[in-house]
């Protein structure tokens, strides 16, 4: 990675804000915003001042892990809360964000040449049993509620796990074939898997309550 990918990222990452706004999209807007916030908690606050496990080489840890928090946590956050959403443009979303990462990723390798390099290495992989006791607990709760309720007020556990899963396979998929992150099968299934799908059950009944009281566009809705 180097610093061209960084300003090429925070440009799109700025076009993606804008388009949500002027599609009327506020609710993914703020969420994905709060998602930022939340990763840049965990991923600093968590990871690289309590527990150390996240090394940060070539730029100031703080502004570096900011920037990468608000990068694949506004993107995720949003294209998680649309498809939460059943958008009707959903595949154009996701067109734009996939898209939006890869060509970041290969434009930043093509001219960024002159600029410095940044490489960057964590330690989730020592939490992701906790991450998976997570996944077990969220599902749990979203099956155990489909088991006692009839068939009209079940859960879609399908459209939830397919979210969750292909979210960030999409973001695991693109910084593995472009160079980014170490070419690993096990890394990219395990992570597709766990990292942000462990918070889907969760994030969809955050969605529903939300969703009760306001539409997206954030009109109230009349009770």
């Amino acid at each position: 990675m180097n610093g061209l990918y960084i300003i090429l990222d925070i440009l799109f990452l700025l076009f993606l804000l804008g388009t949500l706004l002027w599609t009327r999209r506020f609710q993914a807007a703020i969420v994905g915003l709060l998602g930022g916030i939340l990763y840049f908690i965990v991923d600093y606050g968590g990871f690289y001042c309590l527990l150390q496990t996240r090394v940060v080489n070539g730029a100031d840890p703080l502004w570096f892990l900011l920037w990468l928090s608000m990068s694949y946590g506004f993107t995720n956050f949003v294209w998680i809360w649309l498809w939460l959403d059943r958008d009707k443009r959903a595949l154009e979303w996701s067109l734009l964000i996939v898209s939006g990462w890869l060509t970041t990723a290969l434009l930043s390798q093509n001219f960024g040449a002159g600029f410095p390099a940044i490489s960057i290495s964590r330690g989730t992989a020592d939490y992701h049993g906790i991450m998976a006791l997570m996944l077990f607990v969220g599902y749990a709760i979203l099956c155990i509620h489909n088991i006692r309720r009839g068939p009209k007020e079940k859960i879609d556990i399908k459209w939830i796990l397919a979210t969750g899963v292909l979210v960030q396979f999409g973001w695991e998929f693109v910084l593995l074939i472009t160079g980014i992150r170490n070419v690993s099968l096990q890394t990219l299934l395990v992570n597709s898997l766990l990292e942000t799908n462990m918070g889907l059950p969760y994030l969809y009944f955050i969605h529903r309550t939300v969703n009760r009281r306001w539409r997206e566009d954030l009109t109230r809705i009349s009770t």
